[in-house]
């Protein structure tokens, strides 16, 4: 699907997972996502910007709008300067930890939205 616009926003401060969440919630309403489709999708995106802050030495989120002319979306890609994650498939399941938080950043986010990836390489 074509790149309508895009937006590259920084994550270094907790300021900056606000300023993803609003920027991602005005994204979704302009997208005319509903209420309930912008919830999901900000609270995915305010968990994966949480995650890159804490668990990544932050980092980056870049937001694309995606239009065909029949359908419009939303892709966020979050990169972070962390050592990776060494099994992906074990990090998704609820209650995974390396942080010692509740391990539900990941799992959830993925359930929240349409389609989920994550790309890590050691380093």
């Amino acid at each position: 699907m074509p790149i309508r616009r895009s937006e590259t926003l920084p994550i270094a401060a907790e300021m900056d997972i606000v300023k993803v969440r609003q920027t991602v919630r005005a994204w979704a309403i302009a997208c005319k996502f509903s209420l309930v489709e912008q919830t999901k999708l900000v609270t995915a995106a305010s968990e994966l910007a949480r995650n890159a802050l804490e668990h990544g030495g932050g980092g980056k989120a870049t937001l694309e709008e995606l239009d065909d002319g029949a359908r419009r979306g939303l892709r966020i890609a979050f990169e972070d300067q962390g050592k990776g994650i060494a099994d992906i498939a074990q990090a998704l399941k609820d209650g995974y930890t390396t942080g010692g938080g509740m391990g539900h950043g990941l799992g959830g986010s993925k359930r929240l939205v349409d389609d989920f990836a994550i790309v890590s390489a050691p380093g």
